[in-house]
């Protein structure tokens, strides 16, 4: 009888104990917000790596630049990782968000990408060129188009050049402004458009073999990993790095991607 009750003790401490296993490892699991394509893709490995580690990942995916970072400020998730720093900054300022970076992540050199011409000496005097509407990709495609020579910046427009800072425009060329994930789909209606890498390969694009023009990899706009700055030092924060750092994500980036994403560490 004895016997029997020390043994039912010994399952029911068991059941506890697994129960609050159980317990610790749904409070070590963390919501971090990608955009679909790449950022998508490398944190599915992300994820995997994450979990030997004992750090649960839920990956919730937005089709546009504005929402991960206010979901993130929310409290509707713990992470993102779909932006660059310059990005990051202007919403911090622009809105009020106390968020941080944490850690690099990889780069999408941006492209320009046309169905109309084959080379940029191809465009015709008054062509229409989209480009991110948003400041910091709008600053950075400017700066592209200006590294090709097809127009001239204000000296002191830096990354947030807007189409008032163009100071020379000899082919009178006509900047349109779009939302930066509707773009590949407007390729049609202009002449050429500055397109983001991740959604330039979610729409089929490869930037090595179709862009007309692509962006020095070794600029201001590696990828970052963002957290509300009251949780820089919860231990899910080192985790969450160190699975992205890994080898299996470097080895996944560079065997996927055939360049077109560059790791950052």
């Amino acid at each position: 009888m004895q016997r029997r009750f020390i043994f039912k003790l010994a399952a029911a401490l068991g059941a506890v104990s697994m129960f609050g296993a159980n317990a610790a490892h749904a409070e070590d699991a963390i919501k971090v917000g990608v955009t679909g394509g790449p950022h998508a893709q490398i944190m599915e490995v992300v994820k995997t790596v994450a979990a030997k580690n004992g750090l649960n990942i839920k990956i919730v995916e937005f089709s546009d630049y504005v929402q991960p970072n206010a979901a993130l400020a929310g409290g509707d998730l713990d992470a993102n990782s779909y932006q660059h720093d310059p990005y990051l900054q202007a919403q911090v300022k622009d809105r009020g968000y106390k968020l941080i970076r944490v850690a690099d992540t990889v780069t999408y050199p941006m492209g320009i990408y046309s169905k109309k011409v084959k080379t940029l000496a191809d465009l015709q005097p008054g062509a229409k060129i989209a480009v991110p509407n948003d400041p910091t990709n709008g600053g950075r495609a400017l700066l592209l188009l200006q590294k090709q020579g097809l127009l001239k910046l204000r000296a002191d427009a830096g990354l947030k050049a807007t189409p008032l800072d163009i100071v020379d425009n000899p082919r009178k060329l006509k900047i349109v402004e779009l939302d930066a994930a509707q773009i590949p789909r407007s390729l049609n209606d202009v002449d050429a458009a500055a397109i983001n890498t991740n959604f330039a390969m979610e729409a089929g694009l490869k930037p090595k073999q179709d862009a007309i023009a692509i962006e020095d990899p070794k600029g201001p706009y590696v990828n970052i990993i963002a957290i509300r700055e009251a949780d820089r030092n919860k231990p899910w924060v080192a985790k969450l790095v160190a699975a992205y750092h890994s080898p299996e994500v470097k080895q996944f980036v560079e065997g996927k991607f055939g360049g077109a994403v560059i790791t950052a560490w």
